[in-house]
């Protein structure tokens, strides 16, 4: 690695390596979000897919394909059907959120309306589809189908879980799995099907995906408890606002007095939120020692990550990889 490598991220080396096959996954997803008969439907795509997210579950598809020396088509496929996907439940979660901010802009529903954010999902879901069959390769199309299926069964759950203080740390598991960890888990492992990788190449691949997107996740519970809105593309304090119950206060209410089990139960539970129980309940958080905890676990699945990827040949892109898996808690450490 040369020193102007060394002074980028390992998202911008990423980016960089894998810079031509982007340009062709970003050429595939304009071309397919287009509708002859519905114009709303390139709009309503637009505003999300070209809000500057950073594409790094396509990127897992390609960079998981190139380090195992992949030279064909169907990794920009891949990428662009895993992109659809990510865009397609972002489109419904808004809804189903409520949310008004979505990577800094104002969110698809907000702008248009909830029937136009819900139905232009379920027609990037189609779409998705249609480019996976095009691989011809049925265990690809098993492994991402099951995903969407996932990701799903996760957003139900956490409808169930949800302002529930009983929700323990399995089943927030379980729903970042659903929500977050499935589909990057499935990009990654798919890129290494279509490269042909061995079944230890394409296993490390998977639990690699796994681990990050578990890692990402709490960094984001995390930083919504002291982020800024530019990091997390948020309104700081959004999850205590919607009272979801996610590791940080699993692990305070967990560690709580009687008192401080009435504070979550009256803020979450029943939904009575005062001025200044934001501060309160980050303060709570940081008494419990519940924000240094849910970070050591950030950190460990960050760990995880790296050590997941020992099966694949050394190389730019595996190191990138491992530092990648640094990187996404690198905002919390």
């Amino acid at each position: 690695m040369d020193s102007s490598d060394r002074m980028l991220s390992p998202m911008d080396r990423l980016s960089a390596i894998l810079s031509d096959d982007m340009a062709r996954v970003n050429t595939a997803i304009r071309t397919r979000m287009a509708s002859r008969h519905a114009p709303r439907i390139p709009e309503v795509t637009a505003h999300l897919v070209e809000a500057g997210g950073k594409r790094l579950r396509p990127m897992l598809t390609l960079a998981a394909a190139r380090a195992l020396g992949y030279d064909g088509d169907d990794h920009v496929r891949l990428a662009a059907t895993v992109e659809f996907i990510h865009t397609a439940t972002l489109l419904h979660d808004d809804v189903v959120d409520e949310s008004s901010q979505r990577r800094g802009r104002p969110t698809a529903n907000l702008l248009w309306d909830n029937k136009s954010s819900v139905l232009v999902g379920d027609y990037l879901f189609a779409r998705s589809f249609q480019l996976m069959t095009e691989t011809g390769n049925l265990r690809v199309l098993d492994i991402l189908a099951d995903a969407s299926a996932t990701i799903a069964e996760g957003e139900v759950l956490q409808l169930t879980a949800a302002q529930d203080l009983k929700t323990d740390e399995a089943i927030y598991l379980q729903v970042v799995r659903g929500k977050t960890a499935a589909l990057f888990a499935a990009a990654a492992e798919v890129g290494g099907i279509i490269a042909g990788g061995t079944e230890a190449e394409v296993r490390g691949l998977r639990d690699y995906g796994d681990a990050v997107g578990i890692a990402f996740q709490i960094a984001d519970d995390l930083l919504d408890y002291g982020g800024t809105a530019a990091a997390i593309g948020k309104n700081t304090g959004d999850d205590f606002r919607e009272r979801k119950v996610t590791l940080p206060v699993i692990k305070a209410v967990a560690a709580a007095d009687a008192e401080g089990r009435a504070f979550w139960s009256r803020v979450i539970e029943a939904g009575e939120q005062r001025d200044g129980d934001l501060d309160e309940a980050m303060r709570r958080l940081d008494a419990t020692g519940a924000m240094a905890a849910a970070r050591n676990d950030a950190l460990g699945w960050a760990a995880r990550a790296r050590g997941a990827l020992a099966p694949l040949p050394y190389g730019k892109i595996k190191s990138t990889l491992q530092d990648l898996s640094d990187f996404v808690v690198q905002r919390i450490a």
